[in-house]
This record gives structure tokens, sequence and C-alpha cells, in this order.
């Protein structure tokens, strides 16, 4: 009894299907006239045709698959140009002038070997000569102010090899001349005399090491922050 129901049901599914079929064949004989004009190079349904397929199982329901639609090409606009663009350069070709200026030199005999100043821009560099006079500095600012437009100020510090001599005004001579040397070197520089430094005091025995001639760490610090703030100042 079952297999005859089962039979009949897949009859009459048949039978839908084929009707379903006839129905479609006569949609697009209906509707050819209105999509195919007279003079039209080939016939062109707008519509997806439409076709049942039962799933995968033994008479398993009827699955709907529909085909993909032609679409039609759209038409495409490219974007507009962007609006031009004016640059302003707002640097000033003068900045690297300035900012070079800021740096500062330390020249001197080894009382300023341990000296290290500094400064709230720019850098500064210490330059040491060991047992020269004022004559040995001023012989040493050529090569030191070359490029005159790097060093915005000079520190000099020398004299205490002179001292012993006691030649008073031999020293005067010699001081005026150092800094008609860095004068004439580099005009725009600035200069500032340091020293010569007093030797060791009573009292005082922590600024100097044990020949009491040269700063001890912390005499050396003293000085330098001495020349940091002068130069700061300026």
């Amino acid at each position: 009894e079952d297999t005859f129901e089962l039979h009949s049901l897949q009859l009459e599914l048949e039978a839908v299907e084929k009707q379903i079929q006839e129905l479609l064949g006569r949609q697009t004989e209906l509707r050819e006239p209105l999509w195919n004009p007279p003079g039209s190079r080939a016939p062109w349904t707008r519509s997806s045709q439409v076709s049942f397929t039962p799933a995968p199982g033994h008479h398993g329901p009827w699955v709907q698959q529909q085909r993909k639609t032609r679409a039609r090409p759209r038409l495409r606009t490219s974007p507009p140009p962007p609006p031009p663009v004016f640059e302003i350069s707002t640097r000033n070709r003068f900045a690297p002038l300035r900012e070079a200026e800021r740096d500062a030199v330390i020249v001197g005999d080894s009382i300023v070997r341990y000296v290290r100043a500094t400064l709230a821009q720019g850098k500064v560099h210490t330059r040491c000569f060991p047992g020269a006079r004022v004559l040995d500095v001023s012989a040493q600012i050529p090569a030191i102010l070359k490029d005159g437009e790097s060093v915005g100020a000079i520190v000099l510090h020398a004299g205490v090899n002179d001292i012993k001599l006691r030649q008073t005004e031999v020293l005067k001579r010699d001081f005026s001349s150092l800094i008609e040397t860095v004068r004439s070197t580099s005009p725009a520089t600035r200069i500032i005399m340091s020293g010569p430094l007093p030797t060791y005091r009573r009292g005082h025995e922590r600024l100097f090491r044990a020949d009491g001639l040269h700063p001890s760490r912390v005499g050396a610090e003293l000085l330098s922050d001495n020349i940091s703030r002068t130069l700061r100042s300026i």
C-alpha cells in the first residue's frame, strides 16, 4: 500500500512539473514581442529562466534554483580632480646660521682640561693646550675659528703660565694681541676672558689639587658652572 501511494505521488509531481514547464514556455512566448522588437539581432529575455531540481535523496523535496541574470553595464565616471594645493615655504634660510651661532668654545691651558660648560641650545667645546702661554693660545685661534660662523662665543682662559715670569706689561700686550687675533679672525664672535685663577689659598683646599695650581674635580665643576652662567647671559 505504501509503495502504491509513493508511486502515485511521483506521478502527480511529474505532472505538476510538466504543467510548470508548459506555463513557463507560454510565458516566454508572450513576452518575446515585448523584449525582442522588430529589427533586433537576437532574441533576449529579461527575466531569468526558472527550473526545479530535486534535492539529493530519495524522493526528497523540490529545491528552486535561479540562474544569474545578465546585468547591464554601468557607466563609470572618473572622479573630479582634486583642487590644486599651493605650498608656502616658511623656512628661514638664516636659521642654520642663528642656531650655529649658539655654539661656543673654551680655549686655554691645562686649567680648562676638565671644564665642561653647557648651553640651553648649542654645544660648548673645550680646547686644552697644557703649558701654553697667552701667545701660544693666540697662535691656535686661526685654526679653531677657521669657520667663524659656527662659533658664537669664545672663552679665553690663559695667563697662569705667564704670571711666574713677573712681566706685567708684557702680559698686558700679549692679552691685547690675543683679543685682536680673535677679532680679526671672527669679528662676529663674542669674547669672554676667564682667568688666570688665583693659586691655592687656605680654606679652599677642596678646590685645588695637591699641586695648589690645577683645580680639583670640585673646582673644575665650579669653574664650569661660572662659565655656563656667563654664556647663557649673553
